[in-house]
């Protein structure tokens, strides 16, 4: 936790130059809805105001084209070219008409206007029977035709051509309306985004760098600062606050529970340390103390044997026995006692163990201490592995020996070694078809000094397997035992994967 001061208020480090602020998001998104809008509303305005220009344009022509068409009908029934022409040149008062003409049923034009130095040719397209009235647009100009009518029959036809200049005009002012307009607004909208910076922007942008200043230098005691509003950003920031609060106070607990718990760790790895030693001590003095008396037993033994040879007295030669027997047993109890120790302190040096060759010597050294009996070893072949290979060797020889024992009662009998690949882990097993043991009892076999059989039946100390289980588990692997009375048993067991090579 940090120790830089008590819980204050620090100003928040300022944004990279690669990264855009909510505020100035905010105020882009403003001036482009507010431009859009504007461009949009004068766009739909001049485009109604041209239309409705266009539409009143032809209006006010075709009203032209009746009055001159009404006031040419006695100039067209008596041949009066000079008449139509006059009422035509009435014409010159719309500065927008280019040229005029007055054409008869025979398609020949009787007279004709045309505005002072305009060149434009006047287009005539005829009119079908039915239509009286028509108006065409071409580019800048429109072309209006109406046909004269009287007495229901047909008596000409009048041709106006304007020039559409008041559209341009009113275009431009458009123009110049629309960009004053969006001016004025996109400074209004510039103004109400800097007030918005001020009051919504700014606190949450203060807010996002406190976040990041936190979780960047995990100093939990920093806090944002107070909103003068009362609205849903103060609310935010007091939340913010009060989860900082709960944070650093949740830290602070942690780390002395963190703390005691290294103290206890500590207490208890030293303990362990301590009755490690113990243990090894103990074994250590029960086989420093256990040497001296049984060295004295037996040169006592030697002497009895060498005192008189010739005479033969049973039952001395029975008290040898007994105290061969018993040195046997203390100098086996204190082997196994070093080894239990040896499989919870000896430091583990790694190196290629070939479990067959081990295996075919321990078969060797079985057969050889007692020949009589007839016991027969199937040693597969199986990888080296990594691992100790002294604490391999006495957890081997504990499960073979083992095996041998329980078959001792057999008058043949067969103890195989090998190896099993179970969902593509290897398994090794020592097998043997001996005296079994009962699949209830199998969790207790490996409980130091607990036997299944009565010592009379099988001799031994008890601590053989509770010795081959410690020195699997320091190598990662663990042992288990499946087996029935009379009809043997089978220790299986495995090592660390990463040991095998």
């Amino acid at each position: 936790m940090s120790d830089r001061g008590p819980a204050a208020f620090r100003a928040p480090r300022t944004l990279s130059r690669g990264s855009a602020s909510i505020s100035a998001k905010l105020m882009r998104m403003n001036l482009m809805v507010t431009g859009l809008v504007l461009v949009l509303a004068v766009v739909a305005f001049f485009l109604y105001d041209l239309v409705s220009f266009q539409r009143n344009l032809v209006r006010n022509l075709n009203s032209a084209a009746r009055l001159v068409g009404a006031n040419s009908v006695s100039a067209l029934l008596f041949d009066d070219p000079l008449s139509a022409t006059t009422t035509l040149d009435a014409l010159r008062s719309s500065p927008d008409i280019v040229a005029a003409a007055l054409v008869g049923n025979d398609g020949v034009v009787f007279a004709q206007y045309r505005r002072a130095g305009d060149t434009q040719s006047l287009r005539m397209p005829p009119l079908p029977p039915s239509v009286q009235d028509r108006s065409w647009l071409s580019g800048s100009h429109v072309l209006i035709a109406h046909r004269i009518i009287f007495e229901g029959k047909p008596a000409g036809t009048v041709y106006i051509l304007a020039e559409l200049t008041e559209t341009a005009r009113r275009a431009r002012h458009y123009l110049l309306m629309a960009f004053l307009i969006l001016l004025a607004c996109m400074v209004a909208a510039f103004l109400i985004s800097a007030t918005a910076r001020r009051l919504i922007a700014q606190p949450i942008i203060a807010l996002a760098e406190t976040a990041r200043s936190v979780s960047r230098e995990r100093d939990y005691s920093v806090r944002a600062a107070p909103h003068p509003d009362k609205d849903e950003i103060t609310v935010l920031i007091e939340a913010f606050n009060e989860m900082l609060v709960q944070i650093e106070q949740r830290e602070a607990a942690l780390n002395r529970a963190r703390d005691l718990l290294e103290v206890r760790v500590q207490e208890r790895t030293e303990e362990l340390r301590a009755a490690n030693r113990e243990l090894e001590a103990f074994s250590y003095t029960v086989a420093h103390d256990l040497r001296g008396p049984l060295d004295a037993i037996q040169g006592m033994v030697f002497i009895l044997e060498t005192l008189d040879r010739e005479e033969s007295n049973a039952d001395r030669g029975e008290i040898l026995e007994q105290l061969r027997r018993g040195i046997s047993n203390m100098a086996l109890l204190i082997d196994d006692l070093l080894n239990l120790s040896r499989a919870s302190t000896h430091p583990l040096r790694a190196t290629p163990v070939h479990f067959s060759a081990m295996a075919h010597e321990i078969a060797n050294e079985l057969q050889r201490a007692e020949p009589q009996r007839n016991v027969q070893f199937m040693i597969a072949s199986v990888p080296q592995i990594e691992a100790d290979q002294g604490l391999m060797r006495v957890a081997l020889d504990n499960l073979i020996r083992n095996a041998w024992k329980y078959t001792s009662h057999h008058e043949m009998a067969c103890i195989e070694f090998g190896m099993e690949l179970v969902e593509g882990k290897i398994v090794f097993f020592v097998r043997d078809d001996g005296a079994g043991f009962d699949p209830a009892q199998a969790d207790q076999l490996f409980q130091p000094f607990h036997r299944l059989h009565s010592r009379s039946e099988f001799p031994g100390t008890g601590i053989g397997l509770a010795t081959v289980q410690r020195i699997l588990a320091r190598h990662g692997g663990r042992i288990w035992a499946e087996g029935a009375p009379e009809k043997g048993a089978t220790f299986w067991f495995t090592i660390e994967p990463a040991m095998a090579k």
